[in-house]
Parts: C-alpha cells; sequence; structure tokens
C-alpha cells in the first residue's frame, strides 16, 4: 500500500488529524470535501491541545478534481450526508486503497459497501474537537478510538492502523465494532439535538440534572431499537460515558450547533432519524416518540437557519 494518508474533510477533525500526521513525518495531503475544483496549496494549521500545548505544520490542501487516483489509505472526516455523493466520485479514484470512516451516525458506510469498495473500516472517535479559526483548531482525546472491520479483515485493518496512529490521536483494532458505534450513536442523538436546540456547551448533562434525566429517556428509547436488531448495551454504562463526555468537552459546542450557527446542513438523519427508521422497520416508531421529537426540532431549526441566508 501506497503509504500516503488523504484525509477528506477540512473540519476540525480532518484538520487536527492532517497536522499530528504531518508532524510524525507522514505524507498526508488534506482534501476538502463539500469544494471542488481549487488549484492545490499549502496552509499554516495549529491544534491547541488540552494542556494549552499549541501545535502548528504546514499541510497540502487540495481537492477531489486535482487527483486522477487517490492510492494510499483514505480517510474521511468529512460530513456524513454527503456520503453518497462521495462514494460515487471515489469509486474510480480508490482503486483498492482502504477506506477508514471517521464520522458519527449509523449505516455511514453503506453506501460504499453497494458501489464494492474493497476495504471499508469504521471509526468511533473518541474526542473533542472545535474549530476556532480556519486555521486554529481546540483538540482533547477523551479516550483511544476504536478501528473496526466492516469489509476487509483485522491484518489489513492493523497495517492501516500502525500507518494512521500517532501520539496525540490514537487508534487501536476493534474486532466488534458494532456495540460501540450504536453507543456512540446513543450520545450523538443526546448531545446533538438537546444542546442546539438549548443553544448551550456539552457540560450541561453533567451541570443541570433536568438536561440529564432528558438525556435518560433518549437513552432508554435508542437502547430498546438496539436490542431490537441484537446489540445489547448497559443503560447506565451509556449514561455515564455521557457525563464523561459532557464533564471532558464543558465550554465546548457540539458539532450539530455549529452547522446551525454556520448555516450548514447537519447530520442529524444519520443520527436521531436513522434510530427512528429502524424503528420504523419493526414497527416501534412508537417506542421512539421523544427522540423522533427532537430530531424534528433540529431539523426545522437548521433549514429556518438556511432559509435566512
Amino acid at each position: 500500500m501506497n503509504n500516503r494518508i488523504c484525509i477528506i474533510g477540512a473540519g476540525a477533525i480532518g484538520r487536527a488529524l492532517a497536522v499530528f500526521l504531518k508532524l510524525d513525518n507522514k505524507n498526508v495531503t488534506l482534501i476538502r470535501g463539500s469544494i471542488d475544483n481549487l488549484l492545490t496549496y499549502e496552509e499554516n494549521i495549529s491544534v491547541v491541545l488540552g494542556d494549552g500545548t499549541e501545535l502548528t505544520a504546514e499541510i497540502e490542501i487540495a481537492t477531489l478534481s486535482n487527483f486522477q487516483s487517490l492510492d494510499g489509505l483514505i480517510v474521511l472526516t468529512s460530513k456524513s450526508f454527503g456520503n453518497r455523493n462521495l462514494s460515487a466520485a471515489l469509486k474510480d479514484k480508490v482503486n483498492m486503497s482502504p477506506v477508514i470512516i471517521l464520522q458519527n451516525g449509523l449505516g455511514v458506510e453503506r453506501c460504499f459497501i453497494e458501489s464494492g469498495y474493497s476495504e471499508v473500516y469504521r471509526c468511533v472517535l473518541f474526542l473533542t474537537s472545535q474549530l476556532l479559526t480556519e486555521s486554529k483548531v481546540i483538540f482533547k482525546s477523551i479516550a483511544i478510538s476504536p478501528i473496526g472491520v466492516v469489509k476487509g479483515n483485522l491484518k489489513l485493518l492493523n497495517s492501516a492502523i500502525e500507518q494512521l496512529n500517532t501520539i496525540n490521536f490514537p487508534f487501536r483494532a476493534e474486532e466488534n465494532i458494532e456495540p460501540i458505534i450504536w453507543k456512540k450513536v446513543i450520545a450523538n442523538c443526546v448531545f446533538n439535538s438537546i444542546c442546539p436546540l438549548i443553544e448551550i456547551d456539552n457540560g450541561i448533562f453533567y451541570r443541570n440534572n433536568e438536561a440529564l434525566s432528558l438525556a435518560k429517556r433518549i437513552v432508554k428509547e435508542c437502547i430498546t431499537i438496539a436490542q431490537t436488531v441484537g446489540i445489547h448495551l448497559n443503560e447506565a454504562e451509556v449514561v455515564e460515558n455521557i457525563l464523561l463526555i459532557s464533564k471532558s468537552s464543558e465550554g465546548q459546542f457540539i458539532s450539530t450547533l455549529q452547522d446551525i450557527r454556520r448555516k450548514h446542513k447537519t447530520e442529524i438523519e444519520t443520527m436521531n432519524f436513522e434510530i427512528v427508521r429502524i424503528a420504523q422497520k419493526f414497527g416501534k416508531e412508537n417506542m421512539v416518540n421523544e427522540t423522533k421529537l427532537l430530531g424534528e426540532l433540529i431539523r426545522l431549526k437548521s433549514e429556518s437557519n438556511q432559509e435566512k441566508s
């Protein structure tokens, strides 16, 4: 495998990962996910760590039209709602290259499997990251982020992780990634719907008992649907994980709130509404009423904000 790492998506996660890889002497290119037909250029990007340390690197930035092929490791940090178009755009460029998806949501890998990609892996991120400016990111790692096989094998995955791993943004192989995906998605359903609606930072759930009570109700609904598809999660563990994220990211604003404020589309379709779609499939839509309502309110808030632009 070519040792180049192509990160598609120039948001907070993509920019931070690119800096860490470049400082680790890796061959990395950051590719804009939502913009095309730009000349390749270099940009100094800084990452501020949790202890206040600031790391800076000059990163090559390009768009997909700059490449006839993308050999090496393909890492997706772009918004998941663009995956179907991205899958089509990449199909003739990636050849046999592994695709590692660093995105939130359920089923975000589906279009790549349906399109016949040879290697597809899912990562669950345990970190917080937020753009301060286009060239500066706040980044804090909470735990090592696991990556599991969707299509491929553990040997190939371990090879990709060796290439991708850095001290500030560590990864590990996970044999059973699906329960971890569900656990994270349930947390996403909580943070990405409640926080944007009341326009509050992530710390609200460990500061406010009423917010935590609502979060627990969402967790209960989502766990019921997870059990329906054979994913058995401990409710107390999921709530404890939400409290850990809330405390460790106090003062930071969830990505959905940032998207709404920038008048961008949100990823709520692969969070709340994917849970609702699965519930509908099994005739259990009435069991996710609050999860659905919060999703509808986020969709309405996002669409209304975009109409003002």
